[in-house]
């Protein structure tokens, strides 16, 4: 289809803004529980039309039925095309509007000030949900989030988030380099986290524009991310303790 006026332009843009913000989770404790929370918002619910009757596939259609969802049934391939984990989806997934999330582009127009945390290839679930539950809870105010080579929004991340993902803005970005070098081009200054770095976190003083990057569980900060950032800090360890985990990393730096 062809968008050749500004009316057609603007429906499109709308459209694809809408579905940026769709997540597809899967697995039918998953979905139920999604469901059954009223605070999250809902685009549709997808079921194999292969699956045998169960009582957990009933409900869902009855709390779909009442929330007024949407429910779509597809063969299985489909359906796994959908979850994108055919092993694990149990012929059930659910796209789940993320309401916070947002390009840079977007942020930066709604924020003059900010404070944010990016991830540098964080791969472990539990800790991107409980990073963004500290940044929820903290002074942070979007979590910038590559798409490719780091954990996505999934069941476990929710679950470890406790819900807190639906509260926070996230910035989607296809690269973090990018992203970082625009958000300096708009005077953000950008910290990397590095127990070699001789500043300590607790001594540096801060502008209203910054950006604070936590690196992969194992093997830290990327180069090509260290080559942009403004500056290298660190957090003082005792005792011969030679780094702390990624997500309480992010607690500290969440509430200074």
């Amino acid at each position: 289809m062809g968008y050749n006026t500004k009316e057609d332009s603007a429906e499109y843009l709308s459209k694809k803004s809408f579905f940026d913000k769709i997540i597809t989770i899967y697995g039918r404790n998953a979905v139920l529980e999604a469901l059954e929370d009223d605070t999250v918002s809902i685009h549709k619910l997808h079921f194999a039309d292969s699956n045998r009757s169960a009582e957990q596939l009933i409900q869902m259609v009855k709390i779909a039925e009442k929330r007024d969802i949407e429910i779509a049934y597809h063969d299985k391939k489909m359906l796994s095309r959908i979850s994108k984990n055919a092993k694990q989806d149990q012929g059930v997934a659910l796209d789940i509007v993320l309401e916070q999330a947002l390009s840079e582009e977007e942020f930066l127009a709604e924020n003059s000030t900010f404070r944010i945390l990016a991830l540098d290839g964080v791969l472990n679930p539990q800790n991107l949900g409980m990073i963004i539950r500290s940044a929820a809870a903290g002074n942070i105010d979007a979590v910038l989030l590559p798409t490719k080579n780091a954990a996505q929004i999934s069941p476990l991340v929710i679950k470890a988030s406790a819900g807190t993902i639906f509260k926070l803005p996230i910035i989607k970005t296809k690269s973090l380099v990018k992203s970082l070098e625009n958000f300096k081009s708009k005077n953000a200054k950008v910290y990397t986290l590095s127990s070699h770095a001789e500043s300590d976190y607790r001594d540096t003083e801060y502008t209203d524009q910054t950006i604070f990057v936590l690196g992969n569980e194992s093997e830290g900060i990327t180069a090509e991310v260290e080559a942009v950032s403004t500056a290298s800090i660190s957090i003082p360890m005792n005792r011969g303790v030679e780094s702390l985990n990624v997500a309480v990393t992010a607690s500290l730096l969440a509430f200074l």
